[in-house]
């Protein structure tokens, strides 16, 4: 059973959520935002005031969509209200970071630039060595920010690389000379 499936999503006033065939649209002052749901496997059930998200039969695969589908719907609607944000800091000497159009431009250490493209419906910010990645979609903002960290991650010798605004890098101790 899932628990957070069970639970009614709350439509909060000044968000539309709206259906067709098998897409949900979710309209909000920040952005619209819209997804892709399988109806033979779940319910959905929208009304004027919440969603209920029920599973269709007791298979397992049912039941694993069932929570699935639910937190999909819930950060949907919490996305259009206020957009998800992803920090990330550049630590390193040399380490630059600029806005140029729509891409980014790294300057990590490598002998070339590293160009990355904006995706459409993003919106980031760039100051001295943090960059500022939001969107309404919760998992377009993280995919984004985890393709930027992978160009440089963080290692833990020198602490030199791009890593996110929360993230603990444990540093290690280096050779010892006798």
């Amino acid at each position: 059973m899932s628990r957070l499936g069970k639970k009614p999503i709350e439509i909060p006033s000044g968000v539309v959520v709206s259906r067709e065939k098998n897409t949900i649209t979710v309209k909000g002052t920040k952005g619209t935002i819209s997804r892709e749901f399988f109806d033979e496997v779940v319910e959905i059930n929208i009304t004027d005031k919440e969603i209920t998200v029920t599973p269709k039969g007791s298979s397992k695969f049912a039941r694993s969509l069932w929570g699935t589908y639910a937190s999909h719907l819930r950060s949907m609607i919490i996305g259009v209200e206020k957009p998800f944000s992803k920090k990330l800091i550049l630590e390193g000497i040399g380490y630059k970071v600029e806005l140029s159009g729509e891409k980014i431009i790294l300057s990590v250490g490598f002998s070339h630039k590293i160009e990355v493209e904006i995706p459409k419906g993003l919106k980031v910010e760039v100051v001295k060595n943090n960059i500022t990645i939001e969107g309404v979609s919760k998992e377009e903002v993280g995919h984004f920010a985890a393709r930027v960290r992978a160009y440089k991650k963080p290692e833990p010798y020198k602490g030199k690389g791009i890593r996110y605004d929360d993230e603990i890098i444990r540093r290690k101790e280096g050779k010892k000379s006798v």
